[in-house]
Formats: C-alpha cells, structure tokens, sequence
C-alpha cells in the first residue's frame, strides 16, 4: 500500500488498528505490536520486536513476551483483517478446546493470520531469538495441532491493496 501505515488505514470512519483492537474485547490484556507507540481508544500496551519489522513470527513472539498476566490462550490477530470480530475471536477460542489452537482459513482453506494458540504448547516450539526473525510463521505452527476454523463471509478477507479497501467498502 505504497508505504503507508496499515494500523492508520481508515475503514468505516475508524483505523484498521481499532477495528482489530474491538475483537479482542473479551480479552484481560492487549498487546500491540508495532514500529512506534500507538494512540488507541481502549488502553494497550504497545512494543516494538528487536529489530523492527522481523516477520510475523517475531512480531508475536515480541507480544507475548510483552504480556504482563500469563493466559493459557492467545489470540493473534493480523491488522489488515478488519472484518474479524469478537464473535470470531469466540469461534476461535471455541473450536481451540483440547487442541494447540485455531485458525481462520479463507475460502481456499488458506491459513489466515487470525486465531488462537494455547500460551504453553507455544512455549514447546518456539524458536531462539534469532531464529524467529523471517521466519515462516507455517514453520512456526507446524508441530501444533490446530483447529481449521472456515470463514463467515469477509471475515477472512484482508486489506493489501487500497483496491481491498475499496472492495470492503462500508459495513460491507
């Protein structure tokens, strides 16, 4: 998207950041992981992964050490995913029970990064420090048995292109 920001896209008259914030309204704690500090409406905390930009699997991995309680679940959820709710999040922690995790699949049954992981078994196949950097998160969740959790209209779709953006539209 030409550089810009995702977390400061605007959807529906608000940042895709607080749409993605919004699904995690069940949670006890937040956790942002970003380049610099974000201003939200409900309170974060917010991190950085050393160095910047190292991947998605280094971005939460940075977020759950940022974490201040320790969960047995925790949700990851990408920024660029604005139709991914609380009702999804739900779905996710749901069909999670007596597995490693869950995961939203597109229609192609595509791995989207949204979904839930058991804090523990995380902890089992995590890398070292630099060994998460660029790494694959599909590597990274490989060894976990995961629940495929099939997407309810949108939910899956994300925001790479402002043509995405433009496709969504409003309230779509």
């Amino acid at each position: 998207m030409d550089g810009v920001d995702k977390a400061s896209v605007e959807l529906d008259g608000r940042t895709l950041l607080a749409h993605a914030i919004d699904a995690y309204v069940d949670a006890d704690e937040v956790v942002v992981v970003a380049p610099e500090a974000v201003r939200t409406e409900r309170p974060v905390t917010t991190v950085c992964e050393d160095p910047p930009r190292g991947g998605p699997v280094a971005g939460l991995l940075t977020g759950v050490d940022a974490l201040l309680l320790c969960p047995d679940l925790i949700g990851v959820l990408a920024v660029d995913m604005p139709r991914v709710t609380a009702t999804t999040m739900r779905r996710l922690r749901d069909a999670a029970a007596g597995r490693d995790g869950a995961f939203l699949h597109d229609a192609d049954g595509r791995r989207q990064l949204a979904g839930v992981l058991d804090a523990r078994r995380l902890g089992d196949v995590r890398p070292g420090l630099e060994g998460q950097h660029g790494m694959a998160l599909r590597r990274l969740l490989e060894p976990l048995d995961l629940a495929a959790v099939s997407s309810n209209g949108d939910e899956a779709m994300d925001v790479d292109t402002w043509t995405d953006l433009r496709d969504l539209g409003p309230g779509s």
